[in-house]
Order: structure tokens, then C-alpha cells, then sequence
């Protein structure tokens, strides 16, 4: 990494109240950038403008304020830099791994459900979700334009089988100093073809969490992506399209994730993990700050 002072950041999207889970990965975030003399950044990823709204970015600062957290200003916003997310994807296009796909969730769960009738095992990323049947990567020009020219709902999807060929015989690794699902640590090899085609951008949002990410990182120069672990997963994808955009490869921390009652992780839905009600049950920044870390 260059000699510079690190740069860490805590990244929400303000489509709910934050959670014992965001505060866990803001404090260390936060903790971490002040133990190593680094800098702490607010980014507010708010790509979905159907569900982000104004009084939760408001109360994402007024939860974090609360926390005894401070962060640079100004806050960087997703919304902000469209053009950024339209130039990274120009450049995957030049590489020839992006293609449009117009297949809705009902066609694809049909689709797998005859590949499935038929004796077939088909395959799913590690979230459990069925791979994109791609059938639109064959697509001659003529096919393409009429699909194109249909009128019908597209999104723009990474051909990741021609995105890897790319990389030849190099090896993609990220180097994790926190922990995967099974304590993986250390150097990890990168396992990006475990995703299939995924989504860089729909007809009604600019970018994927994918795209956009690993582009807001190298143009912010985060050094260290501290995050939950259901993102280890994905560490695969962002080192593919940094690698394959020429974008720098911060370090990774993945941390334990908060659980609710049931087992799963914290959703923005359950009001009663939320820092806001916490506060409004008299509650203390020091006794939340004793949950989480």
C-alpha cells in the first residue's frame, strides 16, 4: 500500500434506520482509522432512488453523531457521481464483457425449475440465488438490436466466463486480516466465477453495489475495506473488476455479523436493534459501543 495515511470508510444506504450491525461495522471502521492515524469517511450509497430517502441519511448522521463518531466532510453520495459508474462500465464494454439481458425473476425461475425437472443441477452463488441462465450471450447483432429495440426492461451484465479469460494465467487474490464464513484468513484466492453474469446496471438504477463499490473506493483512496462478513463472498467480484478496470486493491477485514433472535442477521425492518430506539430507551453511546464490539 502507498505511504499514506490510511483511509477507511463506513458506507450505509439510507433506505432504514441503522442497526447493532452498522454500528459494529462503524465503530471499527471509525476505531480502526484512529488506532493506525488514518482517515474515517461517510459515504451514503444511495444508487436506489426508490427506496433511499433524505430523513434516513438524516438519521444515519444523528446516529453516528451520537456514537461519538466523526467523519470528513463532505460526504461523499452515490447519487452524487452517476458519470463515474457510466465510465467504468464504458470501459468494461470496450473489454467486451458486458452484455444486455432482459430474462425477469419469473423466467428464471422457470427456466431453472425445467433445467431442475429434467435432472439437471444448476448452479447457485454462495448467497444460494440460481445463476443467470445467460442465453443472451449468444445473441448475434441482429438479436441483440431487436431485443434492444423491443421496448422491454434490460440490465447490462458482466459475462464473467470472457471477464476471467481476461486475466489469463494471473492470479486474483485479496489479502484478509478479519475472517470468512469458515475463518478463512490470510491470502484468499479470489473465486469470482462462483457469481456467474452478474447485474453492473438495470434500466432503473446506474450501477450494482458491485460497480459501483469498487469505483467509489479507488476514486475515495480507501486503503482498508472494513465490512460484515456476508460480504466476504463478494471480495471475488470486486478484485475482478478492479483488476479488470485497473483500480487499486485496498486490504480486507471481514467482522463477525450481529444476530437476531432467529438466527439471522440484523435487518432494517427490526426496529427494536435499531440505535435510534436504543437512544430512545435512555440507553448510553458507551453501553451500545459494550453490544457490538
Amino acid at each position: 500500500m502507498p505511504d499514506t495515511p490510511p483511509v477507511f470508510r463506513f458506507a450505509p444506504s439510507p433506505n432504514g434506520l441503522l442497526h447493532l450491525g452498522h454500528a459494529l461495522s462503524a465503530v471499527l471502521n471509525h476505531d480502526m482509522a484512529k488506532a493506525a492515524n488514518g482517515r474515517f469517511l461517510l459515504r451514503i450509497e444511495d444508487i436506489d432512488q426508490t427506496r433511499c430517502r433524505p430523513e434516513f441519511e438524516a438519521a444515519i448522521s444523528r446516529d453516528l453523531a451520537w456514537l461519538g463518531l466523526d467523519w470528513e466532510r463532505p460526504v461523499r453520495r452515490q447519487s452524487d457521481h452517476f458519470g463515474a459508474y457510466a465510465s467504468a462500465l464504458e470501459r468494461l464494454n470496450e473489454l467486451g464483457v458486458v452484455y444486455p439481458s432482459i430474462m425477469t425473476r419469473g423466467e428464471i425461475k422457470a427456466a431453472v425449475a425445467e433445467a431442475e425437472a429434467g435432472g439437471r443441477t444448476w448452479p447457485r452463488d454462495p448467497d444460494g440465488s440460481p445463476l443467470y441462465p445467460g442465453r443472451e450471450r449468444t445473441y448475434s447483432t441482429g438479436e441483440r438490436t431487436a431485443m434492444l429495440e423491443s421496448g422491454r426492461a434490460y440490465a447490462l451484465r458482466l459475462d464473467m466466463q470472457k471477464a476471467i479469460n481476461l486475466l489469463g494465467n494471473a492470479r486474483l487474490t485479496w489479502s484478509e486480516s478479519g475472517a470468512g464464513p469458515a475463518g478463512e484468513t490470510g491470502i484468499i484466492a479470489a473465486n469470482p466465477a462462483a457469481w456467474g453474469d452478474v447485474i453492473l446496471s438495470r434500466s432503473d438504477a446506474p450501477s450494482s453495489y458491485h460497480l459501483s463499490v469498487v469505483t467509489d473506493d479507488a476514486l475515495q483512496g480507501i486503503t482498508h475495506v472494513v465490512r460484515g462478513r456476508d460480504l466476504y463472498h463478494a471480495t471475488s467480484v470486486h478484485r475482478l473488476l478492479q483488476r479488470l478496470l485497473d483500480l487499486p486493491e485496498p486490504l480486507y477485514h471481514h467482522h463477525r455479523l450481529i444476530l437476531g433472535p432467529d438466527g439471522r442477521k440484523l435487518s432494517k425492518s427490526n426496529q427494536d436493534t435499531g440505535i435510534a430506539a436504543f437512544r430512545a430507551a435512555g440507553r448510553t453511546p458507551e453501553e451500545v459501543r459494550t453490544l457490538v464490539v
